[in-house]
Order: C-alpha cells, then sequence, then structure tokens
C-alpha cells in the first residue's frame, strides 16, 4: 500500500480533499488507509478522520438496492422479465414523449411495459442524461414543481414512497421501456418495488437482505445519537471553486421521508468492503446472479453516455470494458472490483465531485 498511500496523501496536502479513508481487501486481507480530517484548514467542529467515520455514499447506495432487488428474483418473489405494474400501478399504461425536450402533451404509448430488468438496467424510460434537456426542458421543470428530486440528492424529497411514485406516474417516460440508458430515477423506484415487494419499508428490507446477513451495522438511510458525531462533515464548491460547507439541512441524521433508493445510505469504509467482498465471492447472491449483475446489458448505440465514459451499466452497477464494476457518489465516494486480481477498493471522501475530485479518483483507480 505504500504508493497508493503516497498517492492519497499528494490529494489530501495539495487540498483535494481535506481527508479520506480507502480500504483495499485482497486474498481475504483489508488494508485501509486513513489521511486527514472531516474540515478543511480553519473549519470549526473539523475531526480527524477515523476508520469508523461515517460517510453519505449517495450514488454507491445504488448496487446494494439492486442486490436486494436480486435477492426477490432469487427466491422468485421477483421476475427479471415481470412487468412492474402489479406492484407499481402507478407506472401501467405509460406514454412516451416524441421529443425528449418536447412539450408534456406531445406525447405516443409506449410499446410495452416496465420490466424489472428496466429498472436495474437503467432503460425504463426514466431519468436524465446530458442531451435531454436536463434540468431546464419541461419535463424536468414538471418534476421540480412536484418536489421529485430527480438528480442531486439534496434537498431530499419530502415525499412518502407511495405519494413520490403517484407524482411520478403523472410525467410521460422520456424514451420507450429498453430503448436506452437514463440515470437516477430507475433506482428509487427500484427501491420503492422492492420495498413493496418485500413487504416492507425499504430501510428494513436492506436490513434484513443484505445489511444484516452481511454484518453492516453502520450502513443505514440515517444516523442518530451519538453516531451522529462520526458522520463527515460535508463540502461542496463554491462560485469561486473554493470548498465551502454543503448545507444538507441535516437531511441524514433523521429518518428520511423518501428512503432513496438510488443516493439515501451512509456507510464506512469497512461496511462496504464486506459488501463488495461477498458479492464478489458469491456469498449475497448466487454466482449465476452475480455474473448478469455485472454483465454489460447496453447495446450499440445505448452506451456513450457522458455520464458513464466507455463505461457499460450492469444490473445496477456500472461494467467497465476489462470486466471490473463498481460504481461511485457525487460526494467524492468510489468502488472498484477487478475480479482478475480478486481486489475490492473503496475510496471515501466528503466532497462532492469536481475537477479535483474527479483527479483524486482516478489516481485512486490506477494505483489500486
Amino acid at each position: 500500500m505504500t504508493d497508493l498511500y503516497a498517492t492519497l496523501a499528494e490529494h489530501v496536502e495539495r487540498g483535494a480533499v481535506p481527508g479520506l479513508v480507502a480500504g483495499v481487501a485482497r486474498g481475504g486481507v483489508t488494508d485501509v488507509e486513513v489521511l486527514g480530517s472531516t474540515g478543511y484548514p480553519g473549519a470549526q467542529g473539523a475531526r480527524p478522520m477515523t476508520r469508523d467515520t461515517l460517510f453519505r455514499i449517495t450514488s454507491m447506495t445504488k448496487p446494494v438496492v439492486a442486490a436486494a432487488a436480486l435477492s426477490l428474483v432469487e427466491d422468485g418473489t421477483l421476475g427479471l422479465d415481470d412487468a412492474v405494474d402489479d406492484l407499481l400501478p402507478e407506472l401501467a399504461d405509460r406514454r412516451v414523449l416524441r421529443d425528449p425536450q418536447g412539450p408534456l402533451d406531445d406525447t405516443v404509448a409506449a410499446e410495452r411495459p416496465i420490466t424489472v430488468e428496466d429498472l436495474l438496467s437503467f432503460r425504463a424510460g426514466l431519468g436524465f442524461d446530458l442531451d435531454v434537456g436536463f434540468p431546464t426542458s419541461p419535463l424536468f421543470a414538471a418534476a421540480a414543481e412536484l418536489g421529485l428530486a430527480i438528480g442531486p440528492p439534496v434537498p431530499p424529497s419530502p415525499h412518502s414512497p407511495d405519494e413520490w411514485l403517484r407524482r411520478l406516474g403523472t410525467l410521460p417516460l422520456l424514451a420507450q421501456p429498453g430503448a436506452r440508458w437514463l440515470y437516477d430515477t430507475c433506482a428509487d423506484v427500484l427501491g420503492v418495488l422492492v420495498a413493496r415487494a418485500g413487504g416492507a419499508a425499504l430501510p428494513d428490507v436492506l436490513a434484513e437482505r443484505v445489511l444484516t446477513p452481511l454484518g453492516m451495522p453502520d450502513t443505514a438511510f440515517h444516523v442518530e445519537g451519538a453516531d451522529v458525531d462520526r458522520l463527515a462533515a460535508g463540502w461542496t464548491d463554491g462560485p469561486d471553486g473554493t470548498p465551502v460547507p454543503l448545507q444538507d439541512g441535516g437531511a441524514w441524521t433523521r429518518p428520511p421521508a423518501f428512503p432513496s433508493g438510488s443516493a439515501g445510505l451512509v456507510s464506512t469504509v469497512d461496511d462496504y468492503v464486506r459488501f463488495a467482498t461477498a458479492l464478489a465471492a458469491g456469498e449475497l447472491l448466487a454466482p449465476a446472479t452475480v455474473a448478469r449483475m455485472v454483465t454489460d446489458r447496453l447495446t450499440g448505440p445505448q452506451h456513450g453516455s457522458v455520464l458513464l465514459g466507455d463505461r457499460g451499466w450492469g444490473l445496477g452497477l456500472a461494467v467497465d470494458p476489462g470486466g471490473r464494476y463498481g460504481w461511485d457518489g457525487g460526494f467524492g465516494t468510489t468502488w472498484l472490483t477487478d475480479p482478475g486480481s480478486g481486489t475490492v477498493a473503496v475510496l471515501l471522501t466528503q466532497r462532492t465531485f469536481s475537477g479535483p475530485v474527479f483527479e483524486l479518483i482516478s489516481a485512486f483507480r490506477a494505483a489500486v
């Protein structure tokens, strides 16, 4: 880990992030590096990073919820090819925009229902990309008026899962089911599906099917009591690019009205390394299920999103051309599994994506 430590230390010293925690697991052994603090120099209340520091992992929530959904597929509760209409009647009989940036009343009928696999592969016609008018086109303007929180996790949705989905169901799709990859919203819908299929609230279904079996005590949708002091301070960039405190209104220190299957979890390095190693080892899901999860589902022109780069998308996570898989979180977190070398690597920071954070993540992946 010497070279990796030097790489990470360089980025902390130059101020890319105030601190970080990184874990690399290989051959049953996990090495963890802890650097810096939760705040930039002079920040009030800054504390040293520790191995058990809690981080908002935002979009690294997506693979965890996908794993819970696939456990429901394994036990026959769900089928990948099943239409979601029975469990999510709010999404039955969809209309689809003729033009993703066009008026909301210019639609055609959906050619088929949305399936469970459509949600997992992000091809349900729900979500956003940079070429569909996000965030100002008529559809996204209407979503904002409805309080649907498409995109960034702050501010969180004020609606219950049922009300959130009811409101989403009043909007047309951006694309025909199965036709193209769109980011984010499918994971939130998947969270509602997992809750209804599992017969309990999403936090309880995740605990039953993923977190408790794997021994992930620090992964949850909020923190409370003494654990609040373990939650790292969040940072974002001000108008001049200088990091400023993230104003999240304490969203992760109380139970959310809408537990987001897209970006709602907090976790620690040990918990997430445990999740990733169990997934790779076939402990959580059957090896055949994991193989389907980490196989690129996108075809032809479905590739090429700026948000994905040269990566493809499996079932709830990104797949690199070389077979590596994992995903990132918009508050400066990343996970990479390399099946070829049996390596799992997790980096947790708490500065929203910016040039310095992208450089740090790229350097981390290269060093690993």
